[in-house]
């Protein structure tokens, strides 16, 4: 029943993951194409969190990986209320990895650092921003129910409205939780896989 209700989610709502997947990419691409353009904007947020990893301030454990994803995938969802937020939350994340990639001195290394834990980290930023997308389409039906019904009491109003809606808002909060599933799997690969990983490949290439 469980699995149906998740097959439901994903194929009603295939638009808004169509779309969140063409904003990440489009805009890694563009971060990654235009990085000389983007330098004055994301060079301070390089050099602050390189400081705060350096001093400690900023750990590498599981915990600090996660705890700081999760809050991204969170507002990606919550911001959806306003739904133009989680899309230009998920462009800055695009951006940004675009621009970072372009700016390491070594492609191929530092692909090997990335790709581990991005197929489950991308994965879990597009899903947040579709359970956004699809949170917004929960809040217009919900507000356009109400509009169009009339001679009940307020309570009643709102009762039927969330009643009508109640789906979309299932579906939005079933995405949101693969969402964290996955970013959860990312961090974990990423604070004791990824080094592995890409020092394995090193080794064997090298």
């Amino acid at each position: 029943m469980m699995f149906d209700e998740i097959k439901s989610a994903f194929i009603e709502n295939k638009l808004a993951i169509y779309v969140a997947i063409a904003v990440f990419f489009i805009s890694m691409i563009l971060g990654y194409v235009f990085e000389p353009n983007l330098y004055s904007y994301f060079n301070p947020v390089v050099e602050d969190l390189t400081q705060k990893v350096q001093s400690g301030t900023v750990k590498l454990t599981f915990a600090d990986i996660f705890f700081n994803n999760i809050k991204i995938v969170f507002q990606m969802f919550i911001y959806g209320v306003v739904f133009c937020v989680s899309i230009l939350l998920l462009a800055f994340n695009g951006f940004f990895t675009g621009y970072y990639v372009a700016i390491s001195g070594n492609l191929f290394y530092t692909l090997l650092l990335i790709i581990p834990h991005a197929i489950f980290e991308f994965s879990s930023c597009i899903l947040a921003c579709a359970s956004g997308l699809v949170l917004f389409r929960f809040m217009h039906g919900f507000l356009k129910s109400i509009w169009h019904q009339d001679e009940k009491s307020a309570k009643l109003i709102l009762w039927d409205s969330f009643n009508e809606n109640s789906t979309r808002l299932k579906q939005a909060v079933i995405i949101f939780i693969m969402a964290s599933v996955l970013m959860a799997i990312a961090g974990f690969v990423e604070t004791y896989l990824t080094i592995p990983i890409a020092k394995a490949i090193i080794s064997v290439l090298s």
